[in-house]
């Protein structure tokens, strides 16, 4: 074996440079593998290590933590062993994951030995709400574990929600856009999918995200154990993992253990028959598909699968799709997916399915409900259920109502003082933004911080195409609760930079109380209404009237200024349209 220095250096890291270095692995006299971690580099909310292209011995490290890299700088010079050094393995340092779909964990990321008797903090759950209470804790001083039941960090979320089915989404946007353009002059023609490429960059997204928690996780020196938490005590938590069972004691715990898709009885265990996991996983592209819930997780996998070529019908009990959301809102949307799904059935309901050879056979019940038809795939999307019943939350003496949900106080305290619950487990909405505020008024009041949850608004985003959004009070809440209300609307067919989208079918209404002006509510269905909404959210929250956002300079040609125009609307002061004088 020779042993010929070799001075190792970045590699390919994509398009990053000047990476910092957070930490460094190896020291002058370490023995190492090809891909022995060398460095650990962070970048936005990624961590990544570079591994060793070669075997051999260290002899100089060349770089410390705190240093900036690019690609191609030196990192250390190795005494190598050659023979391992001809045909290193590609290197990738980009973090990737797959998707878990079991619910059991199959790794570890912390060996179960003896139990630990000095964490100030456990953290059941580490989806948004989760490790956003773990970090907020740890950066207040507190020794925390984060128990996690799959192997990467971000719950539902991250891993099968809301980060891969924006990245599908994203991707059914740009074939629907490429198709729309069609008749502006520019034809790409049809497109070929690859549904592996596709899948594997949903899943580099997924991992870059869930890999730069691992790396917060370790910055923070926050403990991360692997496993199916259930307490056993107010102050003991037992943990089962893949090599065996650990029990952790705690002065102090925080449940995030989220929510799970509903099951809808009477359906076959079938593989055929999928939820929003299996959607996401995109396995494959059915033929037909039958989407049972016309609620946002149905509307947007609907989306997705239609742009990637499936024939789609959707089916909903009440009698309009997105039940939440103002029927005006919902409107744009419906029009347009009538126009591209085989079929919209409201206020009708599925009572059968029926395996067959060659797919499912389904029946119908209900005013508009179709004749028998036989669909290559179903997708269940009829909301989620709290997983309050599955952490033997009575161990604790924590009081679980009989949906599964957990009471809390505005300090997200539960009956049990030292034992706090965050997001979709404490109630609607179920949303992860909710869950991360919700997770750092826990950690904050744990370390005697006085803080609470007092949210005025928490926004509401459908990512359908066009998008949904609302913020604050609804027509249709004001209108059951007699709430008195004005609104201005401006519709986006007056939008310069609507139309030069070719996407005016949305438009922007707020809500006022007519006396004090003062803004009450606000929606918006229309390109990007979800990233337009928090204006509306900020105004609320502030107290705004009318002619503070009105007085607002907003940049022209955007869509955000048609929330100025709304406001212009309502005051009877707008020059984009002409309505009647108001004042």
């Amino acid at each position: 074996m020779s042993n010929t220095p070799i001075t190792v250096n970045v590699p390919d890291i994509g398009d990053f440079r000047d990476v910092d270095i957070i930490e460094v692995l190896i020291a002058p006299g370490d023995t190492i593998d090809i891909e022995t971690p060398l460095i650990t580099l962070e970048t936005d909310k990624a961590t990544m290590d570079v591994p060793s292209p070669v075997a051999g011995k260290v002899i100089e490290v060349l770089t410390q933590v705190g240093d900036q890299i690019s690609e191609g700088d030196p990192v250390a010079i190795v005494g190598s062993n050659e023979s391992a050094a001809l045909s290193p393995p590609p290197t990738d340092t980009t973090p990737t994951t797959t998707p878990p779909e079991a619910p059991a964990p199959d790794s570890a990321s912390s060996v179960m030995t003896d139990d630990v008797d000095s964490i100030d903090l456990v953290v059941l759950g580490s989806g948004p709400g989760g490790y956003t209470a773990a970090f907020r804790a740890a950066d207040l001083g507190l020794k925390v574990a984060l128990v996690e039941r799959y192997p990467t960090l971000g719950g539902v979320c991250l891993n099968v929600g809301c980060i891969p089915s924006k990245a599908l989404l994203h991707a059914a946007r740009v074939i629907e856009e490429t198709r729309e353009m069609r008749p502006h002059g520019i034809d790409f023609g049809e497109p070929v999918i690859n549904v592996t490429q596709l899948r594997e960059w949903k899943e580099k997204v997924v991992g870059q995200l869930t890999g730069g928690l691992a790396g917060l996780a370790k910055k923070r020196q926050v403990e991360v154990i692997t496993g199916i938490g259930e307490f056993t005590s107010s102050h003991s938590i037992s943990i089962r993992g893949s090599t065996g069972e650990r029990t952790v004691r705690f002065s102090q715990a925080i449940i995030a253990a989220g929510s799970q898709a509903v099951a809808l009885p009477g359906l076959p265990e079938d593989p055929r028959v999928i939820d929003s996991t299996g959607a996401l996983a995109l396995d494959h592209i059915p033929d037909h598909l039958l989407v049972i819930g016309g609620g946002i997780i149905g509307l947007e996998m609907a989306t997705v699968y239609r742009a990637l070529g499936s024939q789609v019908s959707i089916v909903e009990m009440s009698s309009q799709l997105i039940p939440g959301a103002d029927p005006d809102l919902v409107k744009p949307l419906a029009k347009r997916l009538a126009k591209q799904c085989d079929g919209i059935y409201l206020n009708t309901r599925v009572i059968s399915a029926q395996p067959q050879d060659d797919g499912l056979l389904v029946s119908f019940a209900g005013d508009n409900a179709p004749i028998e038809t036989r669909y290559d795939a179903v997708l269940v999307a009829v909301g989620r259920t709290p997983n309050g019943h599955h952490i033997n939350a009575p161990a604790a003496g924590v009081a679980v109502n009989e949906q599964g949900f957990i009471t809390v106080n505005a300090q997200q305290r539960t009956n049990i003082a030292h034992i706090f619950a965050i997001g979709d487990i404490v109630g609607q909405p179920m949303l992860a933004h909710k869950a991360s505020h919700e997770g750092k008024v826990a950690a904050e009041v744990a370390v005697g911080h006085k803080s609470g949850f007092d949210a005025r608004v928490i926004p509401s985003v459908a990512y359908t195409d066009p998008e949904i959004a609302w913020a604050g009070l609804t027509e249709t809440e004001a209108k059951d609760r007699g709430i008195e209300y004005e609104k201005g609307v401006f519709p986006w067919a007056a939008s310069g930079r609507a139309l030069s989208l070719s996407r005016s079918e949305g438009f922007t209404k707020l809500l006022f109380e007519p006396v004090t002006q003062r803004i009450l509510g606000g929606g918006i269905v229309g390109s990007n209404a979800g990233e337009l909404i928090a204006e509306i959210g900020l105004a609320i929250e502030m107290d705004c009237v009318a002619q503070d956002i009105s007085l607002t300079v907003h940049p022209h040609p955007t869509l955000s200024e048609t929330t100025a125009f709304a406001a212009e609307a309502f005051e009877g002061t707008i020059t984009d349209l002409y309505l009647p004088r108001k004042r």
